[in-house]
């Protein structure tokens, strides 16, 4: 038998730890309950871009204090695909917007290898689409991926960004995090 405040999960690793929790949304819903419940608030602007600010002015004007935080604290997620060139960082990013394309249209699957001009190969309603998600990412060289992070986080005002970004090659994605950073933090 279980006594009071016990569970039967004994998660390993992490037995013992103590996580500190967020609330992951994208909606006003999840904005208005990390509020009420003093927790940070993560949004996943990454691919449901649509209420990002006004989920955020909700989530900072209700706040109300916990134990864990005295005040508001903001994650925003981008999609960063970074390489020496614009050209070779679209490349990378084709396969996840093969993606992101393929589950709006209802056909989702495993993540495509990329195509070269595969954005312009798009009817204009689609690349539409694409640029709206879009308007959380970084794509580009070193320096236009600093520079929309950047802007992004002025825009948001967060404490926090978490990048994301599904790339078909490890090895690319890895690197592109690399110059990403070099870029940010030099």
């Amino acid at each position: 038998a279980l006594m009071a405040g016990e569970t039967a999960i004994h998660p390993t690793p992490g037995l013992g730890a103590r996580p500190e929790f967020w609330m992951l949304g994208s909606s006003l819903f999840g904005a208005q309950l990390a509020a009420k419940l003093g927790l940070p608030y993560a949004f996943a602007s990454h691919f449901a871009p649509d209420h990002l600010d006004s989920a955020l002015a909700v989530y900072r004007r209700d706040f109300q204090p916990s134990e864990a935080f005295e005040k508001p604290h903001v994650m925003v997620a981008m999609n960063l695909f970074v390489s020496e060139t614009e050209e070779e960082a679209e490349y990378l990013a084709s396969s996840q917007l093969q993606a992101f394309v393929a589950l709006r249209t209802g056909t989702p699957g495993k993540l495509p290898p990329p195509v070269r001009g595969y954005r312009e190969s798009l009817p204009a309603p689609t690349q539409a689409m694409l640029a709206h998600i879009g308007q959380a990412s970084a794509i580009g060289t070193p320096g236009q991926a600093a520079e929309a992070v950047r802007a992004f986080v002025s825009r948001t005002g967060a404490d926090e960004v978490i990048f994301g970004g599904s790339m078909f090659d490890p090895q690319a994605r890895c690197r592109s995090l690399r110059l990403a950073m070099e870029a940010l933090t030099g």
